[in-house]
C-alpha cells in the first residue's frame, strides 16, 4: 500500500488531508511535527476554531506520540506549550475564534497545524493565512469534510490554492485501523448510507429532503453471477454533449429490487470509439440497449456501422417521463449499486430537487445535473417506466 502522507515530507505551502473517521490523519500529522522538531528548530502553532484550554487542543496527541516513538523525554510539556530540550523546538497552541490580535502577533512560525478545519470560518482563514508569512512556511490544514459550502471545503477543495498538495484519506488506507471501528463503520453502512458516506467516506454532508433517493439506495457487493436468477438484463446509454460523459449502466431486477452491477463512464469519447467503450460492460452484445433519443445519428451508427453492430433503439420521451421514471425507480424495495459502479453511486447521492433558496422550501423539479448515469438507468429500463404516470409497482407502493 502507498503510504497516502509521503508528500508530508516535501515542500508545499498548503499540506491538506482531509476525509472520513479512522483514516488517521491527525496521528500521521502529529508523528511528522514530533519527528521535525526532534530533527530541527521548527516552530509550530497549533490552531483549531474554538480553543477554550489546552484540552481543546492537539496537545494530548502531540505529546502521546511522543511516548509512542519513545522521544518524551526529549520535550518539556509545559502547561501551554512543548518545547524540545535540545533543538530548541516549540509548539504553541491558539484558538482562532475572537482571537485576532493573538493570532496576528504571532511571529516567526515555520509550520502551522489547523486541527478539525471544517468548524473554521472564513474571516479565521483570512485572519491566519496573512500572519504566516516566514520564508518556507507551511499551513497543515486536517479535517473531515462537514458541509458542501462550509469555508474550509470550499477554500481547500472546490478552490484549493496554488502550491497546495490536498489529498482526500479514508480508514481503506489507514493500516492501523481497529476493529473496533470497523465495527461502527460497517453497521453504518449497512443501516444507514448517506451516515456512512459522510462520517467513512469523508463526503460532506449533502443528505436532505431535498436527496431525491434518500433512503432508497445502498452500496453493497453482491456475487458477479446474480443477474442469472433474473428474468434479464438491461442496458441504457446516456450520450455525451461537450464537457458531459458517455454513459453506459447494467442492470437487473430480483426479488423486488433493482441491482446495477456495471458501468461505463467517461468523457470524450468520439463516436468511433464507442463500440469499444459499450463492450467494456459484459454481455452487452447479447442484450438490446436503450438510449437517449436526442441523438438519432449515433444510435444509427451503432446499430448499422458498429461492427458487429449493436441491437440499440432510442427509448420513448414524453412531458413529464424523468418523474415517472424517478417514480419508477423508486417503487423497488431498494436500489443496490456495486461498488465498482463508482460514477452511479456519486450520483444516486447528489441528484437532488430544487431548493428555494429564500424560504427553503423543497420543490418538485429535479436539479438537471448528476444524472448521467441515472440518465442511462432510466433509459435501460424503457418500456416498463410507461406513459402516463406511474408504473403498475408505483401505484402499489403508494
Amino acid at each position: 500500500m502507498t503510504d497516502p502522507f509521503r508528500e508530508i515530507w516535501r515542500p508545499h505551502r498548503y499540506k491538506v488531508f482531509y476525509g472520513g473517521r479512522g483514516s488517521g490523519k491527525s496521528w500521521a500529522v502529529a508523528q511528522a511535527l514530533i519527528v521535525m522538531c526532534d530533527m530541527a528548530n521548527i516552530r509550530v502553532l497549533c490552531c483549531r476554531e474554538i480553543q477554550n484550554s489546552i484540552k481543546d487542543s492537539s496537545y494530548q496527541i502531540l505529546r502521546d506520540t511522543a511516548e509512542r516513538l519513545g522521544i518524551s523525554g526529549r520535550f518539556s510539556f509545559l502547561e501551554s506549550e512543548i518545547r524540545h530540550k535540545l533543538t530548541g523546538s516549540r509548539f504553541i497552541f491558539k484558538g482562532l475564534l475572537r482571537n485576532e490580535q493573538s493570532v496576528k502577533s504571532t511571529e516567526g512560525i515555520d509550520l502551522v497545524w489547523v486541527e478539525e478545519a471544517q468548524t473554521v470560518s472564513e474571516s479565521s482563514w483570512e485572519v491566519l493565512i496573512p500572519t504566516i508569512r516566514k520564508p518556507g512556511s507551511e499551513i497543515w490544514v486536517t479535517f473531515n469534510p462537514l458541509n458542501a459550502d462550509d469555508p474550509t471545503t470550499k477554500r481547500f477543495i472546490e478552490n484549493p490554492p496554488p502550491e497546495a498538495y490536498v489529498r482526500k484519506i479514508n480508514f481503506d488506507e489507514n493500516p492501523h485501523f481497529p476493529p473496533e471501528l470497523r465495527a461502527e463503520m460497517e453497521h453504518d453502512k449497512a443501516v444507514d448510507y448517506e451516515k456512512y458516506l459522510h462520517i467513512w467516506e469523508g463526503f460532506p454532508r449533502t443528505v436532505s429532503d431535498a436527496q431525491v433517493f434518500k433512503g432508497r439506495y445502498s452500496v453493497e457487493s453482491f456475487p458477479d453471477d446474480l443477474w442469472k436468477k433474473a428474468d434479464r438484463l438491461f442496458f441504457g446509454a446516456d450520450f455525451g454533449f461537450a464537457r458531459d460523459p458517455n454513459t453506459l449502466i447494467r442492470c437487473f431486477m430480483y426479488d423486488r429490487k433493482l441491482y446495477i452491477d456495471y458501468e461505463a463512464y467517461a468523457v470524450g469519447i468520439e463516436i468511433d470509439e464507442l463500440p469499444a467503450f459499450y463492450r467494456t460492460v459484459p454481455e452487452v452484445d447479447n442484450w438490446p440497449i436503450h438510449a437517449d433519443a436526442a441523438r438519432p445519428e449515433t444510435i444509427s451508427y451503432l446499430a448499422n456501422r458498429a461492427n458487429p453492430p449493436f441491437r440499440i433503439s432510442a427509448a420513448s420521451k414524453w412531458q413529464g417521463s424523468i418523474e415517472d421514471g424517478v417514480a419508477y425507480l423508486k417503487s423497488f424495495e431498494k436500489i443496490i449499486v456495486h461498488p465498482r459502479c463508482k460514477h452511479t453511486a456519486d450520483e444516486f447521492r447528489l441528484y437532488s430537487y430544487k431548493v428555494d433558496k429564500t424560504t427553503g422550501e423543497v420543490l418538485k423539479a429535479i436539479v438537471d445535473k448528476n444524472n448521467h448515469a441515472i440518465d442511462g438507468l432510466r433509459y435501460s429500463l424503457d418500456g416498463y417506466i410507461t406513459k402516463p404516470g406511474l408504473s403498475k409497482w408505483a401505484r402499489l407502493a403508494q
